[in-house]
């Protein structure tokens, strides 16, 4: 790709427009009195996406060197850039602009503002074989952290049919029930979204691994998430929640929100969130 430095000027000038126009509210920072800049500070969007502000700072500068595919997939998320947004920063930093159905989708920025402001609540960033690609800290103590999960594993439901330690958060005589509409969700995603994608792969391996799978994929049931009550197992107690859905506007993400059902379940669940990292056994 010719004409590197013209890039490289202009990147500087993308991503220091797109930190400019980001508010501290938009991704549930507190707005200081002290605070001065328009948008955020190079340290906040660094913390964001997971680098070190000299790094950015050097590419702001127009130093230093190219970015990878893997670092402008992180300052995207981390500025909460949309899909055009981020293929547009790619090709600034001279590289193709990831598939769209790829291995870690980019998160809906829409969506993404609204989970910014939910860090007190228990909420999760779905794809479309349920694997979960963002997640809210109290979340992660009811359910686990499931970000260090990686391949199929990352697919709730490839996890509910492989490793049955992962049904442990549901009640025992909840499990057909969930199983049932968890299949039924992955065939209603699986029709859009065909063979050749992570809904796809997740469908063959459970076909190939899982008798279980084959006989309730057997059955054909189709059903599209909405907001449901749910009974959750913690050691600090049963959970009684609410899950409430919303999807992003191509319905290929969405976004679950747990609200507390009952008063007894609100203590609980404010008891997590100053207890923090006592999780349920996460899968392996």
């Amino acid at each position: 790709m010719t004409g590197h430095h013209g890039d490289r000027a202009q990147l500087a000038d993308f991503l220091r427009t797109r930190r400019e126009a980001l508010q501290p509210e938009d991704v549930g920072l507190p707005r200081g009195p002290r605070r001065r800049t328009g948008g955020l500070r190079r340290e906040e969007v660094a913390a964001l996406a997971g680098m070190s502000a000299d790094y950015l700072g050097r590419i702001e500068q127009q130093r230093g060197p190219h970015p990878s595919a893997p670092m402008l997939a992180a300052l995207a998320r981390g500025l909460r850039l949309s899909l055009d947004e981020r293929d547009h920063l790619f090709r600034l930093g001279g590289l193709p602009p990831p598939s769209r159905a790829g291995r870690h989708p980019h998160v809906d920025a829409g969506i993404m503002r609204i989970l910014d402001r939910l860090q007190d609540t228990p909420a999760m960033v779905l794809g479309p074989a349920a694997e979960c690609l963002a997640i809210t800290p109290p979340a992660a103590a009811v359910f686990g952290d499931r970000s260090a999960l990686e391949g199929l594993a990352r697919s709730s439901v490839y996890r509910w049919f492989t490793d049955p330690v992962s049904r442990e958060v549901y009640p025992a005589e909840d499990h057909d029930r969930r199983e049932a509409e968890m299949v039924a969700d992955l065939r209603s995603s699986y029709a859009r979204h065909g063979d050749g994608s992570s809904v796809g792969e997740v469908v063959a391996a459970l076909t190939r691994e899982s008798p279980r799978f084959r006989r309730v994929w057997a059955r054909h049931d189709v059903r599209h998430k909405h907001s449901q009550r749910k009974r959750l197992v913690h050691e600090v107690g049963e959970l009684d929640v609410y899950c409430t859905t919303l999807f992003d506007a191509e319905q290929s993400q969405s976004l679950l929100v747990f609200t507390a059902a009952t008063a007894q379940t609100a203590q609980r669940l404010r008891l997590l969130g100053v207890v923090g990292g006592t999780t349920l056994p996460a899968a392996p």
